[in-house]
């Protein structure tokens, strides 16, 4: 038994197109011809072009994609470098754009950096030693001076992130504005105590999404204190983490808590679950929404990206430059909405 199987997988083989037009009886040009769909076209006979696709389909023949890129020059494919595919915003910014990828013949190759620079640099290599036609990536850079010299080989958008004032290609959502708008109205119900939970500091987002949160105090009249702002890092175990230092400094949860994003919250909320504090008087808000916030007991006023509409972006930017055509405008801000929980005052 064991025999037979090692001999029946010795004999599986990739199907050629020389395969195909022995099958046929026909020549490889000939069989070449129909199965690129020009069969038609160059005059080879209806009764020959049915049986070389009869063959070709019950012996599941795929053509070759290094012949295609070789034809075409190009590889079709894409690849997109994120901080974190367990991220609920990464995950479904990927998911929506290779979803796009797919509809338009292209292949999406997905790597992660965990927010180090050194990764990035090394998965970002193996993805152009792949050929790829062009990079989206949100960068854990601080200088967008290698993507600057890589942008003269192939195309690169940013997205998510930006790094000093680049000029490359950019989608990335106004954090600030939505954020101000927040925790301005939180600020009026809880003006002597609002805490602001972030990710690394040198990061773009944990940034703006601090200014959106001194803005709002500064909106509603609320003097900043310095020990309300907490930095870690976008994992939910910081998340866990800050909040759990947090409760036991106060002896009790924060009045009014920002997270920077949805993993910090995650953490938070593990934190709450564990120490049953989720029926408490917290007033939580977070940049980034969760469709499972909908069914907490907890309430959670959040700041919401469009992650389909930043993939939608990203794709047609860098279609066009793989194209070479220049998309306009080249750097786009796309705006988020507010999904409120809590009852006005």
């Amino acid at each position: 038994m064991t025999t037979h199987r090692t001999e029946a997988v010795r004999k599986t083989k990739r199907v050629t197109i020389s395969d195909i037009a022995a099958l046929a009886g026909v020549s490889k040009a000939t069989a070449s011809l129909v199965l690129n769909g020009r069969g038609k076209e160059l005059r080879v006979a209806q009764e020959t072009r049915e049986r070389v696709l009869a063959i070709a389909q019950q012996h599941h023949y795929q053509p070759s994609i290094h012949a295609r890129l070789l034809r075409d020059n190009r590889s079709h494919t894409l690849g997109l470098v994120v901080p974190e595919i367990t991220n609920y915003g990464f995950a479904v910014f990927s998911y929506e754009l290779e979803t796009l990828c797919r509809e338009a013949g292209l292949q999406l190759l997905i790597s992660c950096t965990d927010e180090n620079p050194g990764q990035e640099t090394v998965v970002v290599n193996n993805l152009v030693s792949r050929q790829v036609d062009g990079l989206i990536v949100a960068s854990s850079m601080l200088s967008d001076s290698d993507y600057v010299k890589l942008s003269e080989q192939l195309p690169i958008v940013l997205f998510d992130r930006h790094m000093n004032d680049t000029q490359l290609p950019l989608v990335i959502t106004d954090s600030i504005t939505p954020t101000a708008e927040l925790v301005e109205r939180i600020a009026r119900q809880h003006p002597d105590e609002f805490y602001f939970l972030g990710g690394q500091p040198r990061l773009s987002p944990t940034r703006d999404r601090l200014e959106g949160f001194k803005q709002g105090l500064a909106r509603a009249g609320v003097e900043l204190r310095p020990e309300w702002i907490i930095h870690g890092n976008y994992h939910p175990s910081s998340g866990y983490e800050m909040f759990a230092a947090l409760c036991a400094r106060l002896g009790r949860p924060p009045k009014a808590l920002f997270t920077a994003a949805c993993g910090l919250l995650e953490g938070v909320l593990r934190y709450m679950s564990q120490h049953r504090l989720l029926e408490s008087d917290i007033h939580l808000a977070s940049f980034d929404d969760h469709y499972l916030y909908d069914s907490l007991s907890v309430r959670i006023d959040t700041v919401q990206q469009d992650c389909r509409q930043l993939a939608l972006d990203c794709f047609e930017m860098i279609t066009q430059l793989v194209d070479d055509k220049e998309p306009t405008p080249l750097q786009r801000y796309l705006p988020a909405t507010l999904q409120w929980r809590h009852p006005a005052d």
